[in-house]
């Protein structure tokens, strides 16, 4: 932060005071340049470690902690609620692909879901913005809520919030929409092959618990990593998206800090995106093995 600042005064044209970008670099981020740079960092984990000091915004002159906590709850709110439908229509999608294999609506549903793959989030929040925010004035145009209304648990309150997080929860929900589908369209098309169906069949088991106990289960199993790391990465790209809806989560301040050259706010949200990957990468790699017995026992057999 400090060799940055010394660049942008010397790009600028100004004086470079270098005890004044010291003093700087100390208020906003607790550190002391003068220190060896392991010292720093050691220093600085201390204080984000023992006491949730990631330091202080720039352009808000406030601690970033604060800010990112107030804004958390909302970006995990659109985040988390567009990734699970957006999973459940995949996986539903997907397994009737499947099922109907070679048929119109195969064909049709495969064209449908690489087009809507190839299209960028960010075009779609766009799009989503220009015809319902503005065209249409279906849903509001920014914020996280009407700030006319009295805050609390009251119907018109959570009415206003559900409107305010329509659009960027779509957004977030048509995020890779069609490649999870085709994922699951593969899986299934693989595992109604299996010799284990067709004795299951001639047992005769239903028709209905062979799709949900057997195909259904086991086609999901692939994707189960790809859920929890996606977790991180529907965050991260959420810094263009509540960009675009004007919706002040995490992705906001983040992009905000970016453009204002607030390096606090900045280093704060990178540490919150990382936090949140390598949990998710955790809880998965730990899960796992629940999920799925095969992956603890080295079983190649088919989950039952």
């Amino acid at each position: 932060m400090r060799n940055r600042m010394i660049q942008q005064a010397a790009a600028s044209g100004a004086g470079i005071n270098t005890e004044r970008i010291d003093d700087m670099v100390q208020l906003y981020t607790g550190i002391e340049p003068n220190q060896p740079i392991y010292i720093q960092y050691i220093n600085y984990l201390r204080d984000i470690i023992l006491y949730q000091d990631f330091g202080e915004s720039i352009r808000y002159s406030r601690p970033v902690f604060d800010i990112l906590f107030e804004a958390m709850p909302w970006s995990v709110f659109i985040s988390v609620y567009g990734l699970a439908l957006g999973y459940t229509a995949n996986i539903l999608l997907g397994a009737v692909m499947a099922y109907k294999e070679g048929t119109r609506f195969d064909q049709s549903s495969t064209v449908g879901a690489i087009l809507l793959n190839s299209i960028p989030y960010y075009v779609g929040a766009i799009v989503l913005l220009a015809i319902f925010a503005y065209n249409l004035e279906w849903f509001p145009t920014g914020g996280r809520y009407n700030t006319d209304l009295i805050a609390g648990f009251n119907v018109a309150f959570m009415v206003s919030i559900l409107r305010h997080a329509a659009l960027p929860i779509l957004s977030s929900f048509i995020i890779g929409f069609g490649g999870r589908a085709l994922a699951m369209r593969g899986n299934s098309i693989r595992i109604l092959g299996e010799d284990y169906l067709r004795v299951a069949r001639l047992r005769g088991i239903s028709s209905t618990r062979i799709a949900t106990r057997y195909v259904a289960r086991n086609a999901i199993l692939p994707m189960y990593t790809q859920l929890m790391i996606g977790i991180s990465a529907v965050f991260s790209s959420s810094v263009i998206l509540e960009y675009i809806f004007t919706y002040p989560g995490v992705g906001w301040y983040t992009y905000g800090a970016l453009k204002a050259r607030d390096y606090p706010l900045l280093m704060g949200s990178f540490i919150f995106f990382t936090t949140v990957t390598i949990i998710g990468i955790l809880v998965a790699d730990v899960t796992y093995g629940i999920v799925d017995p095969r992956a603890s026992t080295g079983d190649k057999n088919e989950a039952f």
